[in-house]
């Protein structure tokens, strides 16, 4: 078993595209009804937070550690798209502010599918 370098999360890529995700998902729940404030609005809010705070939290484990949350922030990476999803289909935001976000969360999904393969590849080699 690989034990592998510590990571500081401030420095990776894919935290700092979960904050600014995060952020710009904060941003679009100020606009959301107040009848949704204790359900959808309350599950996007948890779920954005979940993604970096999941990565901050396995930066400082092993590398199987860390592949762990990496793939529970990847799972909730596709649990907020359906949500940015299902608040497009209730027009509670644009066309244009789905399109945006859905392509910061793709982007997310494709880093951390790469940063896990990477942690698979050092286990292999060690």
């Amino acid at each position: 078993m690989s034990i592998g370098k510590r990571h500081n999360y401030k420095n990776l890529k894919i935290w700092q595209l979960t904050l600014e995700i995060a952020n710009n998902i904060s941003g679009i729940l100020l606009n959301f009804p107040t009848h949704e404030k204790y359900s959808l609005n309350s599950q996007i809010s948890r779920c954005s937070i979940s993604i970096p705070s999941n990565i901050a939290e396995a930066s400082n484990r092993n590398n199987i550690h860390f592949k762990h949350f990496l793939n529970i922030a990847f799972g909730s990476s596709f649990e907020i798209q359906t949500q940015i999803l299902i608040t497009k289909q209730n027009n509670y935001i644009s066309e244009i502010q789905t399109t945006e976000i859905e392509n910061k969360i793709v982007e997310l999904q494709k880093m951390i599918s790469g940063f896990i393969k990477r942690l698979d590849s050092q286990n292999l080699s060690s």
